[in-house]
């Protein structure tokens, strides 16, 4: 059966949409490596403001990827974490860094041939 590319190629462009960017993977799994208070998300993300990091989460809220809590009596008053929603991403963010991590490794490898070579 032949592929779909009009539907593909929508597919791909929603998906990038929703989690495209420089910062919105790296907040998903630093929320799914347990970091749910605001600061604690921040200082896992090397480079990242505290004024794109309460963007991006607004915006993840609004895309039903991160659930926003808010208790004023508690110690710590807001805590965010992953939906439901979001945790069906979890399988193809761990092949993303299984990727990520070949891919370094295969460039580090052909520099080092490189580098033998002259």
């Amino acid at each position: 059966m032949a592929r779909n590319q009009k539907e593909e190629f929508q597919a791909l462009q929603d998906t990038i949409y929703v989690l495209g960017g420089k910062w919105k993977l790296p907040i998903i799994n630093s929320i799914c490596n347990g970091n749910t208070r605001f600061t604690e998300i921040m200082q896992s993300i090397p480079g990242i403001t505290s004024r794109m990091l309460s963007k991006e989460l607004k915006d993840m809220e609004l895309n039903n990827l991160v659930k926003r809590t808010e208790d004023r009596d508690a110690k710590v008053p807001i805590l965010y974490e992953s939906t439901e929603y979001c945790q069906s991403f979890g399988p193809i963010i761990m092949e993303m860094i299984n990727w990520g991590i070949a891919h370094r490794n295969h460039i580090k490898n052909r520099e080092t041939k490189a580098a033998a070579k002259n």
